[in-house]
């Protein structure tokens, strides 16, 4: 027989507190203790500054942290989405085994403190990869097609019938050579739904391999200065590491094809924007679509937000129906597995 456990479920608007517990019923019944707490996001927004050190060098959290550590009085297995996980937190929950984030990166738990205590560590990686992934060709589309232009200008109530000139008008992907930066589980998905286009589509990640369906597809890994050069649109899908903080930077935009477009729906600390603004001043790119920055909401006064050339939105690629599903059915089912004592499926514990 099961032995019931004690769940405590920090969710919030998004993930939302019923989904989580719904998910884990469906999986482990309904015998075991499950306490709840759903926070405000984001109507209550995450404060991210990746200039600057978090609390306790955590980022990405939202919640009061003195609340959160009322909250976990005695957990056995945490369920957490966005709320901060601290060593102060650690040292205060003597029972707990096993933490599941419903997030790809657990940038809001103190790994290193999770270390020391054993506490067993798990994520949902792909969670939103297909939600990120249809974004990222919705953003591409924008850019190529004058979407965003023509609708600018509408709404200013002018009709730009010139953008019907053959020396204005976009082209098709077809025509285009595209170059994925990150060939993790977004940046596969991305390839996948490029595929119909008939794009030309180079990869670089000197983690990853090629599959052979790649191979077949004729995709092509390359080297980032040769994507950069040869690419008429770079999207990027890399994580945050001190090896990719600003990696892309002026040298790369100068790299870049003339009147090419670049898209960011990863990470904003990867990009050095003030470099991205001079290349579009300069006219080396046509065009930037930016889905994250270092901080988080932008400054109103920050110049691109008025770039002509530029399309933004406030970080919310990931958010979909599905996404919130994806995440839940993961997470429950690390808990299925701790439970049955099976190892887990997405361990991050060293």
């Amino acid at each position: 027989m099961m032995k019931r456990k004690r769940i405590y479920i920090i969710g919030d608007l998004f993930m939302k507190v019923a989904y989580f517990k719904k998910a884990l019923v469906n999986r482990i019944g309904d015998d075991h203790l499950i306490k709840t707490l759903q926070l405000n996001w984001p109507d209550e927004y995450i404060v991210q500054d990746y200039n600057n050190e978090g609390l306790n060098g955590l980022r990405e959290y939202v919640g009061d942290p003195d609340e959160i550590m009322e909250f976990l009085d005695d957990p056995q297995i945490i369920i957490n989405h966005l709320a901060p996980i601290t060593k102060q937190m650690f040292n205060h929950m003597p029972n707990l085994e096993m933490i599941a984030v419903s997030r790809g990166g657990p940038v809001n738990i103190d790994m290193k403190a999770a270390q020391v205590k054993k506490i067993k560590v798990v994520n949902t990686p792909g969670r939103n990869a297909s939600a990120v992934a249809e974004f990222t060709i919705g953003a591409i589309l924008s850019e190529t097609r004058l979407i965003r232009k023509g609708h600018e200008s509408l709404r200013k109530g002018i009709w730009r019938g010139d953008l019907y000139r053959e020396d204005i008008t976009g082209r098709e992907l077809s025509e285009m050579t595209v170059g994925i930066i990150g060939y993790g589980n977004i940046g596969k998905r991305v390839v996948k739904l490029l595929k119909p286009f008939n794009c030309k589509i180079l990869v670089c990640d000197p983690y990853v391999d090629l599959e052979n369906e790649d191979k077949v597809s004729n995709i092509e890994k390359v080297k980032i200065n040769v994507l950069l050069k040869n690419s008429d649109v770079v999207s990027l899908h890399s994580r945050v590491t001190d090896e990719t903080t600003k990696f892309i930077n002026y040298e790369s935009f100068k790299m870049m094809k003339k009147n090419s477009y670049f898209i960011n729906t990863a990470r904003g600390p990867m990009v050095d924007y003030g470099a991205l603004e001079d290349a579009l001043n300069e006219n080396i790119l046509a065009g930037a679509m930016l889905e994250t920055f270092s901080i988080e909401p932008v400054p109103s006064e920050w110049s691109l937000l008025k770039h002509d050339n530029v399309t933004l939105t406030p970080h919310i690629a990931g958010a979909s129906i599905k996404t919130i599903k994806n995440a839940c059915d993961k997470v429950s089912l690390e808990i299925q597995c701790h439970l049955d004592g099976k190892e887990p499926l997405n361990d991050l514990s060293p």
